[in-house]
């Protein structure tokens, strides 16, 4: 058999690279893009729903928070980094106050003592750490008109000092006039200092505040909407209302500065606002003369020396706990004084607010004291300027009346007052809302008052209110249209985030 002698190997052949045409090119790149997106979303959602859960800061709200994560990819987890991680922590206000009082030679004038044990006052103390104060003089300004006019004579009188702090200063005829006022006095050589909400006073007419500097005085926003400030947030709105002369006169409440306040747009047949404000004169004035101090430092980084506080006043009834809260309390003295108040009643309890969403402590504090036998009366506007707050409110009604509360709706116009009157003794005057932003994100201010005379009066605005507000009843509840129910429910699962 022959052999025959093997060629050459046969050439390796190598492929030709491929030439991808440019749409497959594109899909691939779009494909990697998706891919790497849906990881980026996937993670970013898992890192929320981590903080979400882990962050404490009650059923309702992780669950409602949860949900919006889950139901709205990548855009609820940045509107939950947005709105709801606190950037302000507890304890950091009491590092605040302790430096700013370093500054102060003295701040508390008269004796002052801790409230009874298991008083609502004693509450307050133990979050704010301020004592509650004898022998003020403490006035409830109900009326527009002779409110702002009360106001606006105080600001002409002032000698040295007026620091004005206000979440909200319109744009309009009352605004205006009321910061041509502080540039006047500005000019007049007083220490002028307007603390105002970045958010809520966002429309402010810049050249007026130009010359409220240009005078001498000083005009700051608080936690302005800047990433690159060491604080700053979208949802921590500084919702507080006052003002502070001499360090000896002093106004708070929930009047805000604007026309539908002032008296002006009633005058004109518009739309304005039922609301209740707080003249305080004594010792108390000079807690709100810290608070303010407080606020200017947090927004400025500048420390002021609070005002001495009076002496208490000859004929002054009020016993006053002055209650500023915040995201930087680890209890809340606004949600804590609204609770403590309702749970302690023994006769009545009566409540006003324009928003009511409550949390479930609140919820429960008035079932139980309608089931002891207090009566308690609920009064709310009967439209609100805020659309989503009124069926949220009322998925409320049906579980409130059934346990025995009486639930009014205001009808001449918005109902705004903040207030709550326990057993004809106890009084509190604020700007925090029953619902969960005043509870737990706004930092708010009110007034606890201890005097029978003040809560006569109070109790005496509540009944006038009365006269003008619809009674809910439960048969009417149970008549309303699916819609409306399906309208309720869904604004009750929003009420969380409101």
């Amino acid at each position: 058999m022959r052999l025959q002698a093997a060629g050459p190997p046969a050439p390796v052949r190598t492929p030709a690279p491929r030439v991808y045409p440019l749409a497959e090119l594109v899909r691939d790149a779009h494909s990697q893009a998706l891919f790497l997106a849906v990881v980026a979303i996937t993670l970013l959602n898992l890192w929320a729903l981590a903080r979400a859960v882990t962050r404490g800061h009650g059923v309702e709200g992780t669950l409602a928070w949860v949900f919006a994560i889950l139901a709205l990819p990548a855009v609820g987890a940045v509107a939950y980094f947005g709105l709801a991680n606190p950037a302000v922590r507890p304890g950091w206000k009491r590092r605040r106050r302790e430096a700013i009082l370093r500054v102060a030679s003295h701040l508390h004038g008269g004796p002052r003592r801790l409230a009874p044990e298991g008083s609502v006052l004693r509450l307050a103390t133990g979050i704010s750490g301020l004592l509650p104060s004898t022998g003020n003089r403490v006035e409830l300004l109900a009326e527009d008109d002779s409110a702002f006019r009360r106001l606006e004579a105080a600001l002409h009188e002032a000698r040295r000092s007026v620091w004005v702090e206000y979440y909200l200063i319109r744009n309009d005829a009352t605004g205006k006039a009321f910061l041509d006022l502080l540039a006047a006095r500005a000019r007049d050589g007083l220490d002028v200092r307007l603390l105002y909400d970045a958010i809520g006073s966002m429309r402010l007419d810049r050249e007026r505040l130009g010359a409220i500097r240009a005078a001498g005085g000083h005009a700051e926003p608080f936690l302005p909407l800047n990433p690159f400030r060491r604080r700053w947030a979208v949802h921590l709105r500084n919702h507080r209302k006052l003002v502070v002369l001499d360090g000896e006169r002093g106004f708070s409440g929930s009047m805000n500065v604007g026309d539908e306040y002032s008296g002006r747009a009633r005058r004109r047949g518009l739309a304005h606002f039922r609301d209740s404000h707080l003249a305080v004169e004594g010792p108390a004035v000079g807690d709100l003369s810290l608070i303010f101090a407080e606020d200017w430092n947090l927004a400025t980084g500048e420390r002021i020396a609070p005002r001495v506080s009076p002496i208490p006043l000859a004929g002054g009834d009020a016993e006053v706990a002055v209650i500023p809260s915040g995201p930087d309390q680890a209890y809340n003295a606004t949600g804590m004084a609204y609770f403590a108040g309702i749970a302690s009643a023994r006769s009545r309890c009566w409540l006003t607010t324009p928003y009511f969403v409550p949390d479930g402590a609140t919820v429960r504090a008035l079932e139980a004291a309608a089931l002891r036998g207090v009566d308690v009366r609920l009064l709310l506007p009967e439209v609100p300027d805020v659309r989503v707050v009124g069926p949220a409110a009322r998925s409320f009604y049906p579980a409130l009346l059934r346990a025995g509360l009486r639930i009014y709706e205001y009808q001449p116009s918005m109902l705004h007052a903040k207030t709550m009157v326990v057993d004809g003794r106890l009084s509190l005057v604020g700007s925090g809302n029953v619902d969960f932003r005043s509870f737990r994100l706004n930092f708010e201010l009110g007034a606890l008052v201890e005097s029978e005379n003040f809560a006569r009066v109070l109790e005496g605005r509540f009944e006038e209110d009365l006269r003008e507000s619809r009674e809910v009843r439960e048969v009417e509840l149970a008549a309303r249209s699916l819609a409306a129910r399906l309208a309720e429910g869904t604004a009750r699962l929003l009420a969380p985030l409101l």
